[in-house]
C-alpha cells in the first residue's frame, strides 16, 4: 500500500499551482489557433456575488458518459462520494457534511429523498445530463435551504439550431457489464423535442482481496488477505427521458420534462461475512417516475419563471435467509411509496445595470408510506414545506458586487428562523480578473421523515439542524493568444448546532440523535490550464480539498469522541483530469487521491477500522472519423490503472483493474 507522503506531494502541486492566482470550472466557447476550447464565463457577475460556484465542464461530461453521476463527482469536484459497491449506494459529502446536507435540483425540482433526506448518485446516469454545476456552502440558500454541504444543479438544455439528429452508443465491459443509450433530437426554431433511452447491466462479480477476513500462513506465520469474489452483486438499470421545448412568441419559453426509470439490484454480502455463499437473498427494486413543467416569460428588464413538477417513486427490498430444513426465510419484506408535488415562482428584475432584485415563493408537499410485513412496522406521514425568498445585488464604483438574500422556511410543527446571506466580489485590479469574494450565512436543514418517524428508531423531538458558515476566497483568470489559465482558493468554516447522528442505543437498534456542536472547516481549490503545441491541444483540470469535521459535543454520552473527525470524510483529497488531443485522436488521464479515512466516531485506528490513503489511475483512449454523413468515435477506458485494493463503505471493497469498450455512432 502506497504511504501518506505520496498524497502531500501531490497536495504541494495542486496548492503551488492554485497560489499563481485563483476559481472553480464554468463555461463558454473561445478560439486558440482554430481549436474551439470550452472555457469559464467573466468571473465578475453580479448576480453571483459572494457565492462560490463550479461549473462542470463539457469535456468531463463527454469522457464519463456511460458512468454515473457517483464517479463524474468524485472524480472531478471536490465532493467525496462514500459508495458502497459498483452499481450500489453512492451519496455525497460535500464540505465535510452529512449525505443529507447536499441538495440536489433536476431542472428546478428538488430531488433528494423526503424519507431519507439524501440522492443515490448511482441511479443518475450521465448520458442524462446536459449541464452540471455546483453552489458550495450556503450560496445554496440562493435555491433552497438545507445544503449545509451545498447544492447541485442538473439540467436539461433545448438546442434550437438541431433539426435533425440521432446517437447510438454501444458499451461492454469487465464483469458482464453492458451499456447502451440512444438519443433522438429533431425540431426547428419553436419547437425541439429529445428523446433519451438507456439500459445498463452488470453481473459485477469481481474479485477482491478481503480485508475484513485475515487469514493465517501457518507455514510462515505471515497474515495474509484471501482472495474473495463479490457474488450477488447484480444490477439493473433501464429508463427514459423525454423532453418538450416550445417557443411561444418572441418572449415564452415552455418546456416538459419527464424521466421514468427502473433499477433492480442484488446487495452483496458483505466482506466480513464469513458464512456459506449464496445462502441468502438480498434484493432491492425501484421504480421512478418525476414530470416537470415550466413556464419562462422574458420581459425587457425582468424575467419571470414558473415550474410545477411532481415524483413518485415505489421501492421494495427483501432479505431471504437460508434456515435448515426450512429453506429461505423472509427477515425483511418491506414496500414504501412516496408521493410529490412541487411548485415554485421565480422572479427576477434587473432594475438598472448596477441592481438586481429577486423573488421566489415554493410550496412543495409529500406524502410517504412504508411497511415491512415481517417486523410489521412502517409509518404513514405527510409534510407541506413553503419557502419565501427575497434577495437585491448591488454593484459600487465598478469593482464592488454585494449580495444580500433572506429566507424564510414554513413548515408545521418546526419553529425555523429567517436565514439571511450577505456576500461580497471585489475586483482588486481593474484591469485583471482577480477578484477577492466571501460571505456571511445563516443556514438550516430539516430532519427527514426517516429521522423524525422510522419505525424502531425514529425520535420526533429532534431539532433542526442550523448552522452559522463564512468563507473567503480568490479567484483568477488569464486568457492569453495561445494559453488559457484559472484558479481560485477558498477557505470556509461551519458551525453547526443540533447535527443529526444515527447511533446504536441500549435497546439493540440505531436511533437519531442531535449532537450539540459540529465544526466543518477546510480549503478547496481548483485550478485549470489549456494550451496548443503545434496540432497538440493540452487541458489540465485539478481540485484539492481540505477537510476537517469535528464533533465538539461536550456532554458525557460522547466524551469520547470530543475532537475527533467526523466519519468517511478524509482529511485530503485531490483529483487531477489530463486531456491531450491531435486530430481526431484523444487520450485522458484521470487521477485521485484520498487520504486516511476513518469508519468510527471515536477514529480508532485497530482491527480494520480505517481506510489507508488510496490513489485511483484511469486511462482513456479514444478515435473519432467521419463517413458522409456519420460520426464514429471508439473508445478504450482502463479503470483502477495500477490494481488498487480499495475501500468507501466499510466491509464494501471495490473492483480492481477493469475496462470498457465504447462504440458510438451519430448523425
Amino acid at each position: 500500500m502506497k504511504t501518506q507522503p505520496s498524497i502531500l506531494i501531490f497536495t504541494f502541486f495542486i496548492f503551488h499551482f492554485s497560489l499563481i492566482s485563483a476559481q472553480g470550472i464554468r463555461d463558454s466557447v473561445f478560439e486558440i489557433s482554430g481549436v474551439e476550447v470550452f472555457a469559464e464565463e467573466e468571473l465578475f457577475v453580479l448576480e453571483e456575488a459572494g457565492m462560490q460556484t463550479t461549473q462542470v465542464d463539457t469535456l468531463v461530461l463527454q469522457k464519463k458518459s456511460g458512468l454515473s453521476l457517483s464517479s463524474l463527482l468524485s472524480e472531478n469536484t471536490p465532493i467525496f462520494i462514500k459508495s458502497q459497491g459498483r452499481g450500489a449506494l453512492a451519496t455525497a459529502s460535500f464540505r465535510g457534511t452529512a449525505a443529507s446536507h447536499t441538495q440536489v435540483n433536476w431542472n428546478g425540482m428538488n430531488i433528494n429523498s423526503p424519507m431519507l433526506g439524501s440522492v443515490d448518485f448511482s441511479q443518475i446516469p450521465v448520458y442524462l445530463i446536459d449541464d452540471i454545476s455546483l453552489k458550495h456552502g450556503t450560496s445554496s440558500m440562493a435555491d433552497q435551504s438545507g445544503g449545509l454541504g451545498g447544492a447541485i444543479h442538473i439540467n436539461n438544455q433545448a438546442n434550437w439550431d438541431n433539426t435533425f439528429s440521432a446517437k447510438y452508443q454501444q458499451g461492454i465491459g469487465s464483469y458482464s457489464t453492458y451499456d447502451e443509450f440512444l438519443s433522438l433530437s429533431f425540431g426547428n426554431k419553436k419547437i425541439q423535442s429529445k428523446t433519451r433511452i438507456y439500459h445498463n447491466y452488470s453481473k459485477n462479480d469481481y474479485s477482491y482481496n478481503n480485508r475484513s477476513n485475515p487469514e493465517i500462513n501457518y507455514a510462515n506465520g505471515e497474515v495474509y488477505f484471501p482472495l474473495d469474489t463479490n457474488t450477488n452483486a447484480d444490477y439493473k438499470l433501464y429508463g427514459l427521458l423525454q423532453e418538450v421545448y416550445l417557443r411561444a412568441g418572441n418572449r415564452d419559453v415552455v418546456s416538459l420534462k419527464y424521466w421514468g426509470q427502473h433499477s433492480e439490484r442484488s446487495l452483496p454480502e458483505v466482506s466480513s461475512y464469513d458464512g456459506p455463499e449464496n445462502n441468502n437473498l438480498n434484493r432491492q427494486n425501484a421504480t421512478d417516475h418525476k414530470v416537470v413543467g415550466a413556464w419562462k416569460h422574458y420581459g425587457k428588464q425582468s424575467k419571470l419563471t414558473l415550474n410545477s413538477g411532481y415524483t413518485n417513486k415505489d421501492m421494495t427490498y427483501e432479505q431471504q435467509y437460508l434456515i435448515g430444513g426450512q429453506g429461505l426465510s423472509y427477515t425483511v419484506h418491506s414496500f414504501s411509496t412516496q408521493h410529490s408535488w412541487y411548485n415554485s415562482g421565480k422572479y427576477r428584475w434587473n432594475i438598472n445595470s448596477s441592481t438586481i432584485f429577486n423573488a421566489s415563493f415554493s410550496g412543495n408537499y409529500h406524502k410517504i408510506s412504508t411497511r415491512d410485513t415481517v417486523a410489521q412496522t412502517g409509518y404513514k406521514q405527510d409534510r407541506l414545506e413553503l419557502s419565501a425568498f427575497a434577495g437585491i445585488q448591488k454593484q459600487f464604483f465598478e469593482r464592488l458586487n454585494t449580495n444580500v438574500m433572506l429566507r424564510q422556511d414554513m413548515v408545521k410543527g418546526q419553529d425555523i428562523p429567517i436565514t439571511p446571506f450577505f456576500g461580497f466580489d471585489y475586483r482588486l485590479r481593474k484591469e485583471v480578473d482577480l477578484i477577492l469574494k466571501g460571505n456571511l450565512s445563516h443556514n438550516h436543514h430539516l430532519p427527514s421523515l426517516n429521522d423524525l418517524y422510522w419505525q424502531p428508531g425514529g425520535n420526533a423531538d429532534l431539532n433542526a439542524e442550523e448552522g452559522l458558515s463564512s468563507e473567503l476566497g480568490l479567484e483568477f483568470k488569464h486568457n492569453g493568444d495561445k494559453t488559457y489559465f484559472f484558479a481560485d482558493i477558498n477557505g470556509y468554516y461551519s458551525d453547526i448546532d443540533n447535527w443529526i447522528l444515527w447511533v446504536q442505543n441500549v435497546k439493540g437498534y440505531r436511533e437519531p440523535q442531535n449532537v450539540q456542536n459540529v465544526v466543518s472547516k477546510g480549503i478547496e481549490m481548483n485550478a485549470r490550464l489549456e494550451f496548443n503545441i503545434r496540432k497538440l491541444h493540452y487541458r489540465l483540470m485539478g481540485n484539492y480539498a481540505y477537510t476537517k469535521a469535528i464533533n465538539y459535543d461536550k456532554s458525557p454520552e460522547w466524551e469520547s469522541v470530543y475532537g475527533k473527525q467526523m466519519v468517511y470524510i478524509p482529511e485530503h483529497s485531490a483529483n487531477l483530469m489530463f486531456n491531450i488531443n491531435y486530430k481526431n485522436w484523444n487520450l485522458t488521464w484521470q487521477h485521485n487521491s484520498y487520504s486516511l479515512t476513518y469508519t468510527t466516531t471515536s477514529n480508532d485506528v485497530s482491527n480494520f477500522n480505517t481506510f489507508p490513503a488510496y490513489f485511483m489511475n484511469d486511462l482513456t483512449l479514444s478515435k473519432s472519423w467521419t463517413v458522409k454523413d456519420f460520426a464514429f468515435s471508439g473508445e478504450v477506458r482502463l479503470y483502477n490503472l495500477f490494481d488498487e485494493n480499495y475501500y468507501s463503505a466499510i466491509n464494501h471493497p471495490m473492483p480492481g483493474r477493469n475496462y470498457m469498450l465504447l462504440l458510438a455512432i451519430e448523425f
